[in-house]
C-alpha cells in the first residue's frame, strides 16, 4: 500500500509517520524539507509514507507524490484556526487534479489534545468535505501526541489497502 501524506506546514504529518512506525512523539521535530518516504509494516500490510513538505514552495510536488496511491492522507491543524482556510484551498486545488480523480481521502484533524482544536463537525464542514462526491471521503480526529485515535486511522488504512 502507497500513501501519500500530505497538509500545510506544521500540521503533524511527521508526528503522524513516527506516531504509526514507532508510536513515539517528539515535541522538537523540524519541518520536512521535500520529502521522507517510510516504509511501515502493520499485521500483513506494508505501507510506503510519502511524508511530503507543507511550505508554499513544496506543494506544486503534492500531485506527483499523489498520483496511483492506494489513499491520500490530509492532515489539518484542528487547533490553528486561521490555517485552515488555505487547508481547504489548498485541499480542493490537489483534488481537482484529473490524474487525482477517485483516489480515497482520509482528513486527520490532529492536534486535538489542545482546547482550542475544532470539533470533527466544524472541520468538515471548514474544509467543504461534504461536497465531495468524486471520491470516498473519511475525517478522523487525532493527537499524535497523545495517540489518540491512531489505531482507528491504522485500521481505516489496512481496511483500504484490501481494496486497493
Amino acid at each position: 500500500m502507497e500513501l501519500s501524506l500530505v497538509g500545510l506546514q506544521n500540521a503533524g504529518k511527521t508526528s503522524l509517520v513516527n506516531a504509526i512506525a514507532t508510536g513515539g512523539y517528539s515535541e522538537d521535530m523540524i519541518p520536512t524539507v521535500g520529502f521522507n518516504m517510510r516504509k511501515v509494516t502493520k499485521g500483513n500490510v506494508t505501507i510506503k509514507l510519502w511524508d511530503l513538505g507543507g511550505q508554499r514552495r513544496f506543494r506544486t510536488m503534492w500531485e506527483r507524490y499523489c498520483r496511483g496511491v492506494s489513499a491520500i492522507l490530509y492532515v489539518v491543524d484542528a487547533s490553528d484556526r486561521d490555517s485552515v482556510p488555505v487547508a481547504k484551498s489548498e485541499l480542493h486545488d490537489l483534488l481537482a487534479k484529473p490524474s487525482l480523480k477517485g483516489i480515497p481521502l482520509l482528513v486527520l484533524g490532529n492536534k486535538i489534545d489542545k482546547s482550542e482544536a475544532l470539533s470533527q463537525q466544524a472541520l468538515v464542514d471548514q474544509l467543504g468535505l461534504e461536497h465531495m462526491k468524486d471520491r470516498e471521503v473519511s475525517c478522523y480526529m487525532i493527537s499524535c501526541k497523545d495517540s489518540i485515535n491512531i489505531d482507528a486511522v491504522i485500521d481505516w488504512l489496512i481496511k483500504h489497502s484490501r481494496t486497493a
